[in-house]
């Protein structure tokens, strides 16, 4: 018996490393040589493919395909039918495998539905990408960042809040009461 739930019309390769307390639904695919961390859900017709790290209670939304080069830090939030993409200029009669871009999310980040993240552009922690943007470039730590291409419109709590910073450069969260400050156009929590 294995410490991780799989539904039945989910397949699981040979070869994956699944945490403890992850679920796995309805015709997902979880590919050989991928890792899941404790406590992650994976959704609907979810594809994981080799090589892929995801951390622990990683949120999975339905119709996301996760494709060789990202890996993702605990507590990151993947919305319904975001995308991520692993090479800068597909063509289908050339094989570009070689030339896989990585892509780095970081804690605690949150990737709105329908959201793309052109590949080789690392999400800092506790970022937020709105439904969606389009991430053509590196997004910081906290920052908030939505449209097409994705701009960045302000700063967001780790409880998922907007951040409004005082003249000193300190903004309080509404909802947890912790602090941050703003510092060369750089978010760090107090």
């Amino acid at each position: 018996m294995s410490d991780y739930f799989s539904h039945e019309t989910a397949v699981v390769d040979e070869g994956c490393n699944i945490g403890k307390g992850t679920k796995i639904w309805h015709f997902s695919h979880i590919m050989t040589g991928c890792t899941l961390g404790e406590n992650c859900n994976i959704g609907q017709n979810v594809v994981v493919s080799p090589k892929v790290v995801l951390g622990k209670n990683v949120k999975v939304q339905n119709n996301v395909s996760i494709y060789e080069g990202v890996t993702c830090d605990d507590d990151v939030f993947l919305g319904p039918s975001m995308v991520f993409t692993n090479v800068i200029n597909p063509r289908s009669a050339v094989n570009r495998k070689n030339e896989y871009l990585k892509t780095h999310v970081g804690k605690g980040a949150s990737i709105g539905a329908n959201a793309t993240i052109v590949c080789g552009h690392n999400i800092g922690e506790y970022a937020f990408i709105g439904a969606g943007a389009v991430v053509t470039k590196e997004v910081p730590a906290y920052a908030l960042v939505v449209g097409n291409p994705a701009r960045q419109i302000g700063w967001m709590s780790e409880y998922g809040h907007r951040l409004e910073f005082n003249d000193s450069g300190i903004a309080v969260c509404e909802q947890s009461g912790e602090k941050y400050k703003l510092e060369n156009n750089k978010v760090s929590k107090l």
